[in-house]
């Protein structure tokens, strides 16, 4: 009679040899994935004084698609609980669930692996995301279209700033926010009831290449810092008036590496000039308006500089990079969004095909 322990030990070796063959069969998937999107829209770009709407941001009557929203507990997290020893309730309170919105365009089909684009600060510019998708993914003009990516706009935990859960989840130099939203929000997404009695056969692509994230101010830090640490999961990179300044949390484990925060990017420590380039198509923006009257000089919190020394850092070492300047705006200034979002989104998706 063959041995229990055996026996046992010989399927888990199986199941771990299945999964460990799995693991690399998706690595070879998005080896041999290439796309070729050019150098089309690359470079630096100066907008304003006057802005006007896109109208392919508007409501043109094309057919919409279906929208969910569901709630997250953040008590239920193993990543973001609410009870970091960073943060400081008293003063800044933590939120008890944070709202996770999708939109789902009508160009979606159903079994597809749809690619997906996060939206930090939930719903965030979900608004205007719907009727780009609306109007160009069935864009008949090839250098002006989008794929039927899944809107998922994710709320912050609450509050800004140092001490506050927003500012752990955003300003935090790690993989920590990566690793919620892949582990976490996505299935949580898969497995919404609603979603599936819509989709019977919903699901996302695991091509790190079709998968986007945007943010504005530390959320849009947090779409760069995502796609840093995970490009293995995030490649394609949007963020609006980024916090490219010295808001970690003073007290975090990360301050040992990354003593300024995302300041680092551009710092002394010149991280993105001096780490091997990653895979990523980032997009960033700058209002003439982000400064506060105190941060003319290098203090490590001059957003301005912050964001014109990321996209300099960015060019020399040569990324897919398109940058923005805006003037007489302020922080996340909707105008800057009104007149440039659906170019944003046009660009950043170039050369996406399905896998």
């Amino acid at each position: 009679m063959p041995n229990f322990h055996s026996m046992t030990k010989s399927f888990f070796l199986l199941l771990s040899i299945g999964t460990i063959g799995l693991l690399a069969a998706t690595m070879r998937a998005v080896e041999t994935y290439a796309e070729n999107p050019g150098a089309d829209g690359d470079g630096s770009f100066t907008i304003g004084p006057d802005y006007q709407i896109d109208p392919d941001l508007t409501d043109k009557g094309n057919p919409k698609g279906k929208l969910f929203t569901f709630s997250m507990a953040l008590a239920d997290s193993k990543i973001f609980r609410g009870d970091d020893k960073t943060l400081d309730p008293a003063k800044k309170p933590v939120k008890k669930e944070r709202k996770i919105t999708v939109y789902v365009p009508t160009s979606y089909k159903d079994g597809v692996k749809a690619p997906l684009l996060i939206i930090h600060d939930g719903p965030g510019q979900l608004s205007l995301i719907r009727n780009a998708l609306d109007n160009l993914t069935i864009s008949k003009d090839p250098k002006r279209t989008l794929p039927a990516f899944v809107a998922i706009a994710v709320e912050n935990g609450g509050n800004d700033g140092k001490k506050s859960e927003r500012g752990l989840e955003y300003d935090t130099m790690s993989d920590r926010l990566a690793r919620f939203v892949h582990d976490e929000v996505l299935p949580a997404v898969l497995n919404n009831a609603e979603i599936k009695s819509a989709y019977p056969h919903f699901a996302l692509t695991d091509n790190p290449w079709g998968r986007g994230v945007i943010g504005c101010s530390s959320g849009g830090a947090a779409a760069l810092t995502m796609g840093w640490f995970r490009p293995d999961w995030f490649r394609r990179v949007i963020a609006y008036s980024g916090t490219f300044v010295d808001q970690q949390d003073d007290d975090a484990p990360e301050e040992a590496k990354y003593p300024l925060g995302a300041w680092e990017y551009h710092s002394g420590l010149k991280l993105i000039e001096t780490s091997e380039a990653k895979p990523l198509r980032i997009f960033t923006h700058v209002s003439e308006k982000d400064i506060r009257p105190n941060d003319a000089e290098e203090t490590h919190h001059n957003w301005v500089m912050a964001g014109q020394r990321t996209a300099a850092a960015l060019k020399a070492k040569g990324y897919h990079h398109r940058f923005i300047f805006s003037k007489v705006t302020g922080h996340c200034d909707r105008r800057v969004f009104e007149q440039t979002l659906a170019d944003t989104l046009v660009w950043v998706w170039r050369g996406y095909h399905a896998d």
